[in-house]
């Protein structure tokens, strides 16, 4: 048995499982790593409640093309927690015995590594001479003693500044109120590897304007914590004496980042981040980071405060996906932390209360945004009159007589959202009870899903849909609505009219003399109410909202709510149902 390699799987029967295939020894199967690690990232993912198995089931198979059923694949979540219990309980009793012992040497060699650290950054002129409080804590007191009478060039801030400084997260965001030591801990962070010759860092900002203030702070930093330091103008890069470089640049637009095509980076920051209308240039900027130094670690670090265009999707990236100060795991596979930031977190700006009595001078909005570092208010929102207090509900069941409509909005880079709405008999109320917010779907998909989300409702909802669905692009086979007809959705072109799609929203927004009103969504559909809270103006034309904001689920509201939903009386509904029955279905709109 021992002649037997790791990982494969003793036959039972014939049939081959998924994820393993026929080997050449005899009585057992080989693993196929790349299927069972997709198979496990589902299960995770269904575990989460991300996916349905029915979904689930139909990713497996684009993946590894091999088709895994939804029945066999719940057959496998199944066994996996049988097992997984099974083994706890064995391991239970040894954990026990273990982790006391763990605890200490883990605390050991902890405080072993800190001391170990500072004191290489002590001795080696060629290190970067930044210090944390807690390093300095760790040490002997002769090292204290010592560190005390050396020059500090910077010292952190104790919190927020410090855990920034400290974090070893891929990607994090330090942001919230404003004058919180963010720009500071900005230029220090990439002089973690200074001294290695290998290490080549970016500081973004928005525009030149911006950028100039951060280089002018460099100015004062970095000769002083690297002699021999040197700005050349013209390509806005530092020399450090190692062969070290650190490059100032700026992404007016989403083109800017192909600047950097072809160029290689340790560590990436962005002062300010929610000034990038969409994540496009972060998520690009991620990809040229790599380094051929195994001892440096690569980073991304960026700021913010609260507001600004791209505030949406800084927020859901960070700041919605969990706890503050917890790391967590993106999408992306990339290790995440949002670290937030206050006033009080900078002594310098906050022990004479100047600073803070002119945060408090400005505008309501502001003032949330800048003082109090309030993520969930939208500097320049479009819908003013939007109060979750209001506007959202708990779901309730809703009665089968009632009239359904749905409203989709397409994409493939981007998100396709589909809205389901319900006509309340009693006032004529619009609720939004259920949301599709998905990127990446064909139409095959999209359509789909869609049956799958529709089988508790009592009968086919009829909807409108983007006008660009329909739209052939010069490639064969049917377009994203042809699919969705195809695969039995009664669906007509949506009326795209902007303006009067917007002021539609604001009527619907509007509250009635019965205190209710004429629209109202569900808790349970996050992304709608986060894009009627946040969606800003265009700063071009204000009549329209900004359409480099995140705008599917308010698009998918407005195609519904432009469609003129009503209640239909019983005689039309028979009607209808008679059309179905006797009349063929129209081949462009489904009905």
């Amino acid at each position: 048995m021992s002649d037997i390699p790791k990982g494969y799987l003793k036959k039972k029967g014939n049939t081959i499982p998924f994820g393993y295939e026929e080997s050449n020894i005899k009585g057992y199967f080989k693993p196929i790593p790349n299927q069972l690690k997709v198979l496990k990232k589902y299960i995770k993912d269904i575990n989460n409640q991300i996916y349905s198995l029915r979904q689930a089931s139909l990713l497996i198979e684009q993946e590894t093309g091999r088709k895994l059923s939804h029945v066999a694949l719940k057959n496998y979540i199944d066994k996996g927690v049988s097992l997984a219990k099974r083994r706890k309980k064995v391991l239970k009793d040894k954990e026990k015995e273990l982790k006391k012992e763990k605890l200490k040497l883990k605390e050991k060699e902890k405080t072993l590594k800190k001391e170990q650290a500072v004191i290489q950054k002590v001795s080696d002129s060629t290190d970067s001479n930044v210090l944390t409080e807690d390093e300095i804590e760790s040490t002997t007191e002769s090292i204290q003693e010592t560190i005390k009478n050396s020059k500090v060039i910077f010292h952190a801030n104790e919190g927020p500044q410090t855990d920034f400084l400290a974090a070893g997260e891929k990607d994090v965001l330090y942001g919230g109120a404003a004058g919180g030591g963010k720009s500071y801990a900005m230029l220090v962070d990439p002089l973690r590897y200074a001294h290695k010759k290998a290490h080549r860092a970016l500081i973004l900002r928005r525009s030149m304007p911006e950028l100039r203030e951060m280089i002018d702070k460099s100015r004062e930093l970095y000769p002083q914590a690297f002699p021999g330091a040197k700005f050349r103008e013209v390509e806005k890069l530092w020399n450090f004496p190692s062969g070290a470089k650190i490059e100032f640049g700026f992404l007016e637009r989403d083109a800017d980042v192909y600047r950097y095509q072809g160029q290689a980076y340790s560590w990436i920051g962005f002062d300010e981040i929610t000034h990038l209308p969409t994540e496009f240039s972060w998520n690009y900027l991620a990809s040229r980071l790599r380094t051929t130094d195994p001892e440096i670690k690569t980073y991304l670090r960026c700021t913010a405060n609260p507001g600004g265009v791209g505030s949406h999707w800084v927020k859901k990236r960070y700041i919605e996906a969990n706890e503050y100060n917890k790391s967590f795991l993106g999408n992306d596979g990339l290790t995440r932390k949002f670290i937030p930031a206050k006033l009080a977190d900078n002594p310098y700006l906050s022990e004479d209360g100047v600073y803070e009595q002119m945060l408090k001078s400005l505008p309501p909005t502001q003032r949330q945004q800048l003082l109090e570092g309030n993520w969930d208010v939208a500097e320049g929102a479009a819908f003013t009159e939007f109060d979750p207090n209001i506007h959202v509900i708990t779901p309730f069941a809703l009665p089968v007589h009632w009239e359904r409509v749905k409203g989709i909005d397409y994409g493939y880079a981007s998100e396709s959202c589909c809205l389901w709405g319900i006509l309340d008999i009693n006032d004529n109320t619009l609720i939004i009870y259920r949301e599709l917010y998905q990127k990446g779907l064909t139409g095959v998909e999209l359509a789909s899903i869609i049956t799958d989300m529709e089988t508790e409702d009592p009968f086919s909802v009829s909807g409108v849909l983007d006008t660009a669905a329909w739209a052939n692009t010069g490639t064969t086979g049917p377009t994203v609505g042809e699919s969705l007809v195809r695969a039995g959705h009664k669906l007509r072109r949506a009326d795209k009219n902007r303006i009067q799609g917007k002021i539609q929203i604001h009527e619907y927004l509007k509250v009635k003399e019965n205190g209710r009103p004429r629209l109202q969504i569900f808790n349970t559909c996050p992304n709608l109410i986060r894009e009627l809270q946040s969606i800003p103006l265009s700063k071009t034309n204000p009549e329209d909202v900004d359409t480099h904001a995140s705008d599917h689920a308010y698009d998918a509201l407005r195609y519904m709510i432009m469609s003129r939903p009503r209640m239909e009386s019983p005689l039309e509904r028979i009607r209808g149902l008679k059309r179905e029955m006797f009349k063929p279905s129209d081949s462009t709109f489904g009905y």
